[in-house]
């Protein structure tokens, strides 16, 4: 499971306040502008993601470096090498590092981070082409593809305030990383069940809320296109959504993806 990056800056530093005097179209057409770039990062990290995993999935003598392959009764099943659980943990420490240094890292920085962090990602999910068939993969990518995208436009085109369904989900996703933990004594199949439908709600609406405040918070501050501090404030807003689409990816695949048997 991915992590959540703290989105929320509680003060603007310089070249971050709106200008004075931005028209309405101006602001439409600088939204537009600064959405865009959020989501060509968002997919081209995604990009980076898939083909590090996919690579190392078909290239058994880097895949065994990071887990081995057990057939069980449901199908193939992994168990990650020393190097696997430095890749599975690793993101988590490019989330606190680019949530807590930001604003002492330059926008290369942050932008090197983030390319990182997706190759982890990718290494961290590269058993899922063991442990599922290919088409499945695919074909729960396309359905997530399409769920986010449908979520994402309801956030931006919708009037409804989603700050408390945001607050309400961030919680729902507490509880849900709390029943996974348990579940790993449990190995309860049903637990696992109800936690991946509970996951794949939580993320779409995170997704919502994530869209409707990156759109809020571009309106209030108007950052200007081309500074050092909107270039890595698109970073991070990326990352945020690009967590929600793993996130999502992953609950969906859990009831969607057809195990390999053979």
């Amino acid at each position: 499971m991915a992590f959540q990056p703290e989105s929320r800056w509680t003060q603007p530093t310089q070249g971050w306040s709106r200008t004075a005097g931005v028209d309405a179209v101006q602001l439409d057409a600088g939204l537009r502008s600064y959405m865009l770039r959020v989501y060509n990062w968002m997919a081209s990290g995604l990009l980076l993601t898939g083909i590090v995993a996919y690579l190392i999935a078909h290239n058994p003598s880097v895949a065994e470096l990071f887990y081995t392959v057990v057939r069980t009764p449901r199908g193939y099943a992994t168990a990650p090498t020393i190097l696997g659980y430095v890749a599975i943990f690793a993101p988590l420490a490019f989330v606190l590092a680019l949530s807590f240094g930001i604003n002492r890292m330059s926008k290369t920085t942050v932008q090197a981070l983030f390319w990182a962090f997706c190759a982890v990602m990718g290494a961290s999910m590269a058993n899922i082409f063991v442990i599922y068939t290919s088409t499945s993969i695919a074909s729960t990518f396309f359905v997530c593809a399409a769920m986010f995208a449908a979520m994402s436009l309801i956030g931006y085109t919708t009037k409804t305030d989603l700050t408390k369904m945001g607050s309400f989900m961030m919680m729902g996703l507490i509880g849900i990383i709390l029943a996974s933990l348990v579940n790993i004594f449990l190995q309860s199949p049903a637990v696992a069940f109800v936690v991946s439908i509970l996951g794949v709600v939580i993320f779409c609406g995170l997704t919502a809320y994530d869209t409707q405040r990156i759109k809020n918070d571009y309106i209030e501050y108007a950052y200007a296109a081309g500074t050092e501090e909107a270039g890595k404030r698109s970073v991070m807003d990326a990352l945020g959504l690009y967590l929600n689409f793993i996130n999502l990816f992953q609950f969906m695949l859990q009831f969607m993806g057809v195990r390999n048997n053979d």
